[in-house]
């Protein structure tokens, strides 16, 4: 029996006149029953402050001054979870999505142009899914800076990422919608670029050890699981698996920025398969060029010591135009069926 979305969707093209077998094809696979949807925090300790000055505020327009201060204890450096999960999942281990540099969760949930995102297509394929925040990112906020906090946050201005993310020539970008210059054969929906900025938020430099922290505290509270990251997150992904082998089953990372540094042990990563995905246009990019190379050395280390590591190069196999923003990108759910096979491959599913 069809799911009852699925048939009224077949209804409507078929008045169209469009035919049933078609139609089938295009509808989306439906959402498999859900059992719980919740979110939780974890990591982050206690810091107290004291020393600061006290100050006046207005909490509310028309509300009376109030006296704050400042000094006293704050709970920092936690991370935040939201989860789906499914009555029946088909995935053997949860599967956890984290973001990349100047990012949040936002990145998996909904494309900048509308289209449902990769929580929604993994858990279509029977995954309960876990979207997380970092340390310093959305709902796990900030702290103080520079008390806690080394330095000051850094903000990514609307059109660093235009080149940087590979969507087009970095010379291409403008203000005006009208007179950007796009790869020609950019994958990335170009036309929400506007819509895609806004999901930037503030990130630091110098939070490293304690996002690290974090994301490992994360994984000894949920798993044994199976990790997608993408782009700055990938060091943090590659490190919790050496971390606690025995409960990362997978590490999938999209594009990653970072790798543990020369000389590290990769034994314990044996039997952690790990898969690496590239897009397109690192001609175009002397910085992405150097991060790959850093990246590949990796994969070779994780090989040497007899574990496995994967390459999926979608240009190499003939798909071209996607851009760092591979989740986003015109063919997203084409790249993530070629991840789901993957999983499929490696045992991963029932």
């Amino acid at each position: 029996m069809k799911h009852p979305l699925v048939a009224l969707v077949l209804a409507l093209v078929l008045t169209l006149g469009i035919g049933a077998a078609q139609a089938e094809a295009q509808a989306p696979a439906p959402l498999p029953p859900v059992r719980e949807i919740g979110s939780l925090h974890v990591g982050g300790r206690v810091r107290a402050l004291d020393g600061l000055p006290l100050r006046d505020m207005v909490p509310s327009p028309g509300a009376p001054p109030i006296r704050t201060d400042p000094n006293g204890e704050f709970m920092v450096e936690g991370m935040y979870a939201q989860y789906v999960k499914l009555v029946e999942p088909r995935a053997r281990h949860p599967l956890l999505l984290w973001h990349g540099g100047g990012l949040t969760g936002v990145t998996w949930e909904t494309t900048p142009d509308g289209r449902p995102g990769w929580q929604m297509y993994f858990l279509r394929q029977g995954h309960d899914v876990y979207v997380s925040d970092a340390v310093e990112r959305g709902r796990a906020g900030w702290a103080r800076f520079p008390e806690i906090f080394p330095g000051e946050p850094v903000f990514r201005t609307m059109g660093e990422g235009w080149g940087l993310f590979r969507v087009g020539p970095q010379e291409g970008w403008s203000a005006n919608p009208a007179r950007r210059r796009a790869f020609p054969d950019t994958l990335f929906p170009v036309a929400a670029w506007d819509a895609f900025t806004r999901q930037s938020v503030p990130r630091w430099t110098t939070t490293d050890s304690q996002i690290q922290a974090a994301y490992n505290d994360y994984v000894r509270a949920v798993c044994p699981c199976v990790i997608i990251v993408h782009s700055q997150g990938g060091n943090f992904a590659f490190n919790a698996a050496l971390a606690a082998p025995d409960k990362v089953r997978a590490v999938i990372a999209i594009e990653p920025s970072g790798t543990p540094g020369p000389g590290t042990d990769a034994a314990g990563l044996r039997d952690v398969p790990h898969l690496i995905v590239w897009g397109d246009h690192f001609q175009d990019s002397p910085f992405w060029q150097r991060i790959r190379g850093n990246v590949e050395r990796w994969a070779g280390t994780i090989r040497a010591a007899g574990g496995r590591a994967d390459v999926l190069d979608l240009p190499a196999e003939g798909i071209r135009g996607n851009s760092h923003m591979l989740m986003m990108d015109r063919n997203s759910d084409a790249v993530a069926a070629r991840i789901q096979a993957w999983m499929e491959a490696r045992g991963l599913m029932r």
